[in-house]
C-alpha cells in the first residue's frame, strides 16, 4: 500500500508520518491486492483543531473519511476506526459488486483547500473523472462517501445524473438531457 501524506498549514513530522502509516497498516487485510492500492493523507490544522482526511481510492468505489480533534493522535484513531467500519459494513456489497462490476476506477484529483477573499463562497473544488455506471452502483458511491447525493454518468445513455438522498429515506434520482 503506497501512503501519501500531505500537510495542508502544518509540517508532517516523521514521528506523524509513522503513526499514520501504522494505523493505516491493519487496514490491508481487508483489501485485495493491497500493493496496489494508494491512499492519499491529507493533514490540517484549523485554529487549534487537527483534521485528517483520509482518501482511498479503489476499483470500483471511494473511501473517504475526515475526522478533526484537538489530538492529532485522537483524530487519526477516529479517521481510522471511521474506515474500518465503512469497510466491513460494506464489504458484502462491495464484494458482491466486484463480481458483476467492470472497473470504474475513479480518480479524483483535489485541488487543495485555499484561503480565499471573504466575498467569496467557494473554498473548496474537486474535479472528478466520470466513468459510466448505473444508479446502484452511484447509490453505494453516496452512501460509502457518506453524503447526500452523487453525480455520476450513466451506463445506458452517459448522459450526467444526479442520484441524491430523499428526507424520507429512498433516493431520487435528476437526469440530464
Amino acid at each position: 500500500m503506497e501512503i501519501i501524506i500531505h500537510g495542508d498549514k502544518i509540517k508532517v513530522t516523521s514521528a506523524m508520518k509513522d503513526y499514520i502509516e501504522d494505523k493505516l497498516g491493519k487496514l490491508e487485510k481487508y483489501l485485495e491486492k493491497s500493493e496496489n492500492v494508494r491512499v492519499n493523507v491529507i493533514v490540517k490544522v484549523n485554529n487549534h483543531t487537527q483534521c485528517v482526511e483520509v482518501t482511498i481510492p479503489l476499483k470500483s468505489v471511494i473511501l473517504r473519511t475526515e475526522d478533526a480533534h484537538q489530538d492529532f493522535y485522537a483524530a487519526v484513531d477516529k479517521a481510522i476506526d471511521k474506515l474500518e467500519r465503512q469497510i466491513r459494513k460494506n464489504k458484502t456489497r462491495i464484494m458482491s459488486r466486484q463480481t458483476k462490476v467492470v472497473d470504474y476506477g475513479f480518480a479524483v484529483d483535489e485541488i487543495e483547500e485555499f484561503e480565499e477573499p471573504e466575498e467569496s463562497k467557494i473554498v473548496k473544488r474537486k474535479k472528478v473523472e466520470m466513468k459510466p455506471m448505473d444508479e446502484e452502483e452511484a447509490i453505494l458511491q453516496m452512501e460509502l462517501l457518506g453524503h447526500q447525493f452523487y453525480v455520476y454518468k450513466d451506463i445506458d445513455t452517459l448522459a450526467t445524473n444526479v442520484v441524491y438522498k430523499r428526507n424520507d429515506g429512498n433516493y431520487g434520482v435528476i437526469e440530464s438531457e
